[in-house]
């Protein structure tokens, strides 16, 4: 009997290796995704140290230079926090279009398996209907002797 050969091993095969790339693109770029989070959170940290500052200032002798310098940095950390937002914005839809080429690749490998699946199957009906045969016929030689 012959082994059973899946005549397109080599398609599944590369289904594995899409999958495994787009799995890694898509750890890239979640951590990205949470690297820029991260920066963000870091900003609006920043942004309340520098408004509690002000507070500070303002509360107490009023240094006019120092409460113009402070607000400046408030306002130049207000910018970079929109831009990292923006940053962030970008990488989730990264994100997302990374888990949808991962969910099309995976699907794609399903369905390569499904297909050898199912050649498998019709191989041992292949198979069964051929051991049958060999076996009527030892019968239908021994009978006939």
């Amino acid at each position: 009997m012959k082994k059973f050969v899946y005549s397109m091993q080599n398609i599944l095969n590369l289904q594995y290796k899409i999958e495994d790339q787009q799995k890694a693109a898509f750890r890239a770029a979640s951590a990205k995704l949470e690297e820029e989070e991260s920066l963000l959170k870091n900003m609006m940290y920043r942004k309340a140290e520098y408004e509690n500052r002000l507070k500070r200032l303002v509360s107490g002798t009023i240094d006019l230079k120092e409460v113009r310098s402070q607000k400046k940095e408030i306002d130049v950390m207000k910018s970079r926090i929109r831009t990292q937002m923006m940053a962030v914005h970008l990488a989730e839809k990264n994100v997302e279009a990374a888990r949808i080429k991962l969910t099309e690749a995976m699907i794609d490998r399903k369905t390569q398996e499904k297909m050898k699946e199912k050649a498998f199957e019709e191989y041992k009906q292949e198979a069964a209907a051929e051991e049958s045969k060999e076996i009527d016929q030892l019968v239908s030689y021994l009978h006939s002797k």
